[in-house]
């Protein structure tokens, strides 16, 4: 395997951490930007000058193997994140967008680029080749943009993602049929086709089944030894570890990361895990991106443009199409067809991987592969634009069907209206169960691994993570609940959540637990909308309690208990007017 030397990783730091964010700082998609600079800093950008200009060389990278290599971890993690989201779960429940849409989508669209390319004096192989690579989109672009735009949960979000799903599945058999043409004999081809299906269903159940037994168990014993290093390194060691299984099946890396991001997304530990993986999956994902711009070629495109541009074009106005009308045949919104199909109309990665088998197999001309792998590079180059289009075009069906009276709004699925509780003690229990007899929503949070798996048993919404990281909270839609309670019993940990959530969300009602009024005053101070003190709270009940025992009315008992409550809250209150 080809590894990329020193000078090499700096020049992709210095564009990752340097060049992007000044390029973005113009308002260009960072996917868009990443794209650029591969196409700047490749074989075919600067390297070009460096005879003339030798300086260039160091910010230029000339080895796309090494690059390749890494940038597919940036897929991995990609899928492993797709999975952490969906659970087996939600899988099933999609099960007619992903094998009815998707399935749909890929044999209409792969016969017909393969009919296209049946005209153009290509033989059958090479002409089924290419239409079943590029009947596959992108899904690293495509689902960064939706997740740019927070648009994963819409409607849009969920069939664009059902279709690329399917497309991902679909790159296994694929990979058999090129292999099939490569085969000297029918039989061998059936042979080697049935080997590698029943070696691939082995692979997949054995990581299910051992995945259901051994994750949950081995997360919990890491969870309660609270160390996060070993937490991070335990869930590295499922996603590659995964992947590499599904590798040696013959599968992608890619299959076994989404499979581990499935298995654990029935774990109550997946947002802990999503905040501690996010960093790895951008930079990897980055870099990914980066090899496609370094992949495009821009002397033959100058060479050839009108035959590219068109074949560029003629992608989008091919896969364009047949995805609208097959959204529409499963019932999608107009809005949400019109999206999906331009947000989909791009080659993908899997075309890189499927047709450099081809070539390598001796199945397809190096000229025919290197001309159809610019086209696949310039329309992912091509798409962050195009997404932009495709929205605008979507706002304006909407638009069109509400004036009309017909709703084609394609609305989120997320929480909303519901309590975040974080800390599920003794307080955190008796609120949930009181939210519970009023069945309002509500969603806890906890660091103690134990208590999460006792009360995920009992069929609590309770899940592992720190409320003081703002990306936790995030994940449970903290901008649309009614309120935040925080109910630790650790101070300075109440403190750093109250201050957390009050920085990046002004106007949330956030409730606090205070040890006593001196606690009570300094949470008032940090943000927290209304604290109780505890120790207060119960002297005043216990202070009730005695009075009433000692012959005092029980009217005048508890008119002087309510009375005290109200000093103690007014010199609370007292504290926030002073700040």
């Amino acid at each position: 395997m080809e590894t990329l030397n020193l000078r090499e990783v700096i020049v992709f730091l210095v564009a990752a951490g340097v060049v992007v964010p000044l390029v973005q700082r113009l308002k260009i998609s960072p996917v868009l930007s990443f794209l650029a600079v591969g196409l700047v800093i490749g074989p075919h950008g600067l390297v070009r000058f460096a005879d003339t200009l030798p300086w260039l060389g160091y910010g230029a990278i000339a080895d796309l193997e090494g690059v390749h290599t890494l940038a597919e971890l940036g897929v991995v993690f990609l899928l492993f994140m797709i999975g952490l989201e969906l659970s087996l779960d939600r899988l099933w429940a999609m099960r007619r967008l992903v094998f009815g849409l998707g399935g749909a989508q890929v044999v209409v669209t792969g016969t017909l680029i393969a009919l296209i390319a049946s005209f153009f004096d290509n033989t059958l192989p090479v002409a089924v080749i290419l239409g079943a690579s590029f009947a596959l989109s992108s899904t690293a672009i495509v689902m960064q943009i939706l997740s740019e735009n927070r648009r994963l949960g819409t409607r849009t979000g969920r069939a664009s993602f059902a279709i690329l799903l399917c497309q991902d599945l679909a790159v296994v058999p694929i990979l058999f049929l090129v292999a099939a043409f490569a085969a000297q004999s029918d039989g061998s081809v059936v042979l080697a086709f049935v080997a590698a299906i029943g070696q691939a269903l082995i692979a997949i159940a054995l990581i299910l089944i051992v995945g259901r037994l051994l994750l949950r168990p081995l997360f919990r014993f890491i969870g309660n030894a609270a160390s996060r290093e070993m937490f991070l390194a335990l869930v590295l060691l499922v996603i590659i570890g995964t992947a590499l299984v599904t590798q040696q099946a013959g599968l992608s890396l890619a299959l076994g990361a989404f499979l581990a991001g499935l298995l654990l997304a029935e774990t109550e530990y997946r947002h802990a895990i999503e905040i501690d993986i996010e960093p790895f999956k951008g930079l990897l994902l980055g870099l990914f991106f980066v090899s496609v711009g370094m992949s495009i070629d821009i002397g033959q495109v100058a060479a050839n443009p009108l035959l590219i541009v068109a074949a560029v074009f003629g992608l989008f106005v091919v896969k364009g199409p047949i995805i609208y009308l097959l959204s529409r045949l499963f019932g999608e919104p107009r809005s949400v067809a019109i999206e999906a199909a331009l947000l989909l109309g791009q080659g993908g990665e899997f075309a890189f991987v499927v047709i450099g088998l081809a070539v390598s197999l001796g199945l397809m001309p190096g000229d025919t592969a290197q001309f159809m792998l610019i086209v696949a590079g310039l329309t992912m180059l091509a798409t962050p634009l195009v997404a932009q289009t495709a929205r605008r075009l979507a706002r304006g069906a909407e638009a069109r069907a509400a004036a009309q009276g017909q709703p084609d709004a394609d609305l989120p699925a997320d929480l909303a209206g519901h309590v975040i509780i974080v800390g599920f003690g003794r307080v955190g229990q008796m609120l949930g169960s009181l939210l519970d007899t009023q069945e309002l929503p509500y969603v806890a949070l906890e660091i103690d691994a134990s208590l999460v798996a006792r009360f995920r048993n009992q069929g609590a919404s309770i899940f592992f993570g720190d409320a003081s990281q703002a990306d936790m909270l995030r994940k449970f839609a903290v901008e649309a609940a009614t309120g935040l309670v925080v109910t630790m019993d650790d101070p300075q940990a109440a403190e750093h959540v109250v201050t957390a959530a009050r920085r990046h969300w002004p106007g949330l009602a956030i409730y606090a637990r205070a040890r006593d009024t001196d606690h009570a005053v300094r949470l008032i101070a940090q943000g927290a909308s209304h604290a109780v003190p505890e120790t207060t709270e119960a002297s005043l009940q216990l202070s009730e309690m005695v009075l009433m025992s000692a012959g005092i009315p029980d009217d005048t008992a508890r008119h002087m208990v309510d009375t005290r409550r109200q000093v103690e809250q007014t010199a609370v209150d007292e504290s926030r007017r002073l700040e």
